[in-house]
């Protein structure tokens, strides 16, 4: 969900407030907030159980290649490769592992949202099934380690894979065997920014365990009800986490720049060619350039998407905390947050829902990725804490009142969460008593539950 800046991107920069007007020229007024939804899904040959390649005639690529001669989506390509498709706004890529990301357009109400969720997965299942390929709604790879996943013909991704695990033990876990859901969201000004920013760092331990849903990989249980959201905390420090600098006094526009600046950067991009660029930050880059050139908003601005805090800032707002989940889940994600972050009174509400300092929010972070919403968050147990937020969200979404074609608001794409609370286990703790029990450990049981 991409804002448009005032400034010329492939231009100079010339100052740190250059930087800080990039991202103020994202605001925009209430009447043209929008929600963009980004899944990720995790593929299989559905026969073999292997992973799916990108070379092939049932490979990624030739999937791809499919969706655009089908659908008429635009293809993108690297080195002869094709590795995105766009389309009205949206566009569909791929993650290192060859998971597949449908980044939606950015669309006023969830019902539109929800619609192009299942549009996609129509279209994906239409070209997939005769290829013999299944994707699944799950956290994490439930079969295939890391190294046993195919590499994407993506030179971003190489410059990542070589970086991160001199960072963090579980990069590439982290890179080549998760899948996410996420939302975006606007604000209206500066103010506007850091509530939410706040409000949703605060929530995020309580929205993590709703959606926890990575309790099986390598072919077994393996001892997290959300393994991805363990996975991100050794991937990188300078670049993950919960954002503590957000609940500082002075957290805006401006500190957000600052703490961006001095994470070192992945790469730079010019002619069209990645250059691994980790030996410096993006304060050296902009003080000093690199090997003759000079750093623009075009290179902040792709700087900033290889920043994973929890709740990123671009121009717009990302919330990044949940696991990929069934379809019957998906759509509830961006409603969740839609109710809390586009209400002033349910936004006021979240946050005061938990006191916490940060080594609290930390800690219950570190509880939802091993027990979901059986875990605490200073003191309180999580499962209260979530029924008490999403009729915070219900609250929300009916003071909107944005109608679909027969309901008059959207607070029913939170009914699923509801019925998921009713359980008081988070998804990949059904998964795993399921696995255990009446599946008995059959990855077709498995499938035949998480497929898309």
């Amino acid at each position: 969900m991409s804002g448009i800046a005032t400034l010329t991107p492939e231009k100079p920069i010339e100052s740190v407030e250059d930087l800080v007007a990039f991202l103020r020229a994202g605001e925009k007024p209430p009447e043209a907030w929008r929600v963009g939804t980004e899944h990720e899904k995790i593929g299989l040959h559905a026969a073999e159980l292997s992973p799916v390649d990108y070379e092939g005639e049932c490979g990624i690529g030739q999937l791809l290649q499919r969706i655009a001669d089908r659908a008429g989506w635009e293809p993108i390509y690297e080195d002869g490769n094709v590795i995105a498709l766009q389309h009205e706004g949206a566009s569909i890529t791929l993650e290192p592992g060859g998971q597949l990301e449908l980044s939606g357009a950015p669309l006023r109400t969830i019902f539109e949202t929800c619609a192009e969720f299942h549009a996609h997965l129509e279209l994906v299942r239409s070209v997939s099934e005769p290829m013999g390929l299944v994707w699944l709604g799950l956290g994490i790879h439930p079969i295939h380690a890391a190294e046993q996943l195919p590499q994407m013909p993506k030179e971003r991704y190489r410059i990542m894979r070589r970086y991160l695990p001199t960072r963090g033990s579980r990069a590439l876990i982290m890179m080549f065997t998760t899948a996410t859901v996420q939302a975006n969201f606007d604000y209206q000004s500066e103010t506007d920014m850091v509530e939410k920013v706040r409000t949703a760092l605060a929530i995020s331990p309580i929205v993590s365990a709703i959606f926890a849903n990575s309790s099986l990989s390598e072919g077994k249980a393996n001892g997290f009800i959300s393994r991805r959201m363990h996975a991100w905390t050794d991937t990188d420090p300078d670049r993950c986490g919960m954002l503590p600098i957000a609940f500082e006094s002075d957290f805006g526009y401006r500190r957000y720049v600052d703490w961006a600046l001095d994470v070192p950067m992945f790469f730079i991009v010019r002619k069209g060619r990645f250059e691994p660029a980790y030996d410096m930050t993006f304060r050296q880059f902009l003080e000093n350039g690199r090997k003759g050139e000079r750093a623009t908003l075009a290179d902040f601005d792709r700087h900033l998407t290889t920043l994973f805090p929890e709740v990123r800032v671009k121009q717009f707002i990302e919330v990044r905390c949940a696991d990929a989940v069934p379809s019957r889940l998906t759509c509830s994600l961006p409603a969740l947050w839609k109710g809390i972050l586009y209400d002033a009174t349910a936004r006021a509400a979240a946050a005061n829902l938990v006191e916490a300092e940060q080594a609290e929010r930390e800690a219950a972070a570190e509880s939802v990725s091993r027990l979901g919403l059986a875990a605490h968050y200073a003191g309180r147990p999580i499962l209260d804490l979530a029924r008490e937020l999403v009729e915070i969200a219900r609250g929300g979404l009916e003071r909107i009142g944005h109608a679909g074609p027969s309901a008059p608001d959207e607070s029913a794409f939170l009914d699923p969460i509801f019925a998921q609370l009713a359980l008081e286990k988070s998804p990949g703790q059904v998964v795993l008593e399921c696995w255990e029990g009446e599946w008995e450990r059959s990855f077709e049981r498995l499938i035949e539950y998480a497929r898309y």
